[in-house]
Parts: structure tokens; C-alpha cells; sequence
């Protein structure tokens, strides 16, 4: 795991790591911003559905003034048990 936070309805996002080299190779100019990229999850300014059932994008637009950028996770259900 590389990080955690809880998004604003409460549940808690994980980012493995998996993920963050997914992110790092496919998005070389995030490296650095792992911090703006939890706190887009954490406090985005701007939430979207998803394409995919679940998945919800958030928008940290203060990240760049230029662009900002968005941060997805598909939220997933936990079963005890």
C-alpha cells in the first residue's frame, strides 16, 4: 500500500501499489503529486459518475491552474465473511 484516505462519504480508498505504478507509467507527470492526488479523493472540488458502474471521478481543479486533474476509483463493496 502506498497510501490511504477516506473519501468525502466516509469510505476509505487504498491505493496499492500496483496502482501508483500504473498511475506512475501511464502518467509520468503525477510522480510527484502524490499528495494532490489524495486529496483529490479526500476533498475534490468537483465529483462526476463514472463510464463503469461504481466508479466515480474526482476533481481537484487547485492541483494545476492550467489543467488540474482528476483522480477515479470504483468504489467496491466489502463483505464480511
Amino acid at each position: 500500500m502506498i497510501a490511504a484516505t477516506f473519501d468525502p462519504d466516509g469510505r476509505r480508498v487504498v491505493l496499492p501499489e500496483r496502482s501508483w505504478a500504473h498511475i506512475k507509467s501511464r502518467r509520468p507527470q503525477l510522480a510527484g503529486r502524490l499528495r494532490e492526488i489524495m486529496t483529490a479523493v479526500r476533498e475534490p472540488t468537483r465529483r462526476v459518475q463514472g463510464r463503469a458502474s461504481g466508479e466515480e471521478w474526482f476533481f481537484l481543479e487547485e492541483a494545476d491552474p492550467l489543467t488540474g486533474f482528476r483522480s477515479s476509483y470504483t468504489t467496491r463493496e466489502v463483505r464480511d465473511g
